[in-house]
């Protein structure tokens, strides 16, 4: 199983400072401003992953967390759905006829995905139209934001496929968006929640219409992108970092943290401008 891909030598840890002018080879890349712009684009299958573009995903956002470029990410799918999950010919077929170690190899690289999600210090935002299922639904979970629409179909379907519900930190992550009971039943049944579901749940942060999801959540984006970026990603680790902190941990943790932003120029532009009745611009330093 070739579950990596060569990757261009820029996008090693460290090397690559801008992601402007980035080319991907399995999905839609772009950088407009200071958000960048994911779009799985397979839209006759409904956007579905294979073993290339799951290690793409992982080395971009890993790359990403060394950008000084993009300060937001918005994921999407083309031709009105998400991501139908993995390819069944391409990823579940071929998964049928490995051993238990490559097995591992593949689980813990598709977990490295949410993980290099959940450290690249960017808001990531996923705007959900149409079938967003299996993996679809956990690179949505494991984004910062949700956008959906009311005809989206968001499902955690792997029990439906023979699998467990735990699939790349669904277990730790989704109870502590929309609850340990509610997170139990969309494990359990794999049913597929619509988006007024799923928005009342408190999956998605917002609902809007069809038309309206990617103007709205680039808007957004844009948005958090102009705010003070340095902050943002340390409000994003914390986040992260303190599901396994104790009260007492997390307040000294963010006693630290609050310290070191109160260092950034972002801080000082921010009192200038109250000073002078303006509103701040900041520059993410």
């Amino acid at each position: 199983m070739n579950a990596t891909p060569r990757v261009d030598p820029g996008l090693e840890a460290g090397n690559r400072r801008t992601m402007a002018g980035h080319r991907a080879t399995h999905f839609r890349f772009e950088v407009d401003g200071k958000v960048a712009r994911v779009t799985l684009a397979r839209p006759e299958r409904k956007n579905p992953l294979t073993f290339e573009s799951y290690a793409e995903l992982r080395d971009l956002f890993g790359a990403l967390r060394y950008a000084t470029d993009v300060h937001a990410v918005v994921v999407s799918g083309e031709g009105g759905n998400f991501c139908s999950g993995g390819d069944v010919h391409e990823i579940i077929g071929p998964l049928l006829r490995l051993k238990a170690p490559e097995l591992l190899m593949f689980t813990r690289m598709t977990g490295d995905l949410v993980k290099a999600m959940r450290a690249c210090p960017q808001p990531v935002l996923a705007a959900v139209d149409g079938v967003c299922a299996g993996a679809g639904a956990i690179i949505t979970m494991a984004s910062d934001l949700r956008v959906g629409t009311a005809r989206s179909k968001t499902a955690f379907l792997f029990n439906r496929v023979g699998l467990a519900g735990c699939d790349m930190g669904a277990c730790a992550m989704l109870p502590r968006i929309v609850g340990q009971g509610r997170a139990a039943e969309w494990l359990y049944t794999g049913r597929a929640l619509p988006g007024d579901e799923a928005h009342s749940w408190g999956f998605y942060n917002r609902l809007v219409e069809p038309d309206a999801l990617l103007p709205e959540t680039l808007a957004w984006a844009a948005e958090l992108a102009a705010g003070p970026t340095f902050a943002n990603g340390i409000t994003k680790t914390m986040l992260h970092q303190e599901w396994a902190m104790t009260i007492e941990q997390a307040i000294e943790a963010e006693a630290q943290a609050q310290a070191l932003c109160m260092l950034t120029e972002d801080f000082r532009r921010a009192h200038d401008a109250f000073v002078a009745k303006q509103k701040p611009v900041f520059e993410g330093n």
